[in-house]
């Protein structure tokens, strides 16, 4: 993976925007989901950057594999972050739309290295 690779780049800066949100919720005295939230949504981009040192293509696949998962759960609490208001509209709409751009080419990369 070199400096052009798209999902390194987005999940990277995904993260930034998660701490970002999460320091917006502890502001607003929210101190457990904001670290669920945290904790899933910065993990996305870690398990990309461990792809690139990959063992082998199941290695590369596996890593990629529990970063869509930590997507997949990144979504729930934004999305009971949002139900709860915990989260503005404008908040949650920016991030939601990241994220699902982020689960999108997870499972194409994913796909695509299966079928290969």
């Amino acid at each position: 993976m070199g400096r052009d690779n798209v999902i390194k780049n987005k999940t990277f800066e995904f993260a930034k925007e998660i701490v970002y949100l999460y320091k917006v919720l502890v502001s607003k005295n929210e101190l457990v989901l904001s670290k669920q939230l945290l904790r899933a949504g910065t993990s996305i981009g870690a398990n990309v950057r461990e792809s690139e040192h990959a063992q082998s293509k199941a290695d590369f696949i596996h890593k990629l594999s529990i970063s869509l998962k930590e997507a997949n759960e990144t979504d729930y609490w934004l999305d009971l972050l949002f139900e709860t208001n915990y989260l503005t509209n404008d908040e949650f709409q920016n991030v939601k739309d990241k994220n699902i751009e982020i689960l999108r080419i997870l499972t194409s990369i994913i796909n695509t290295s299966k079928n290969k």
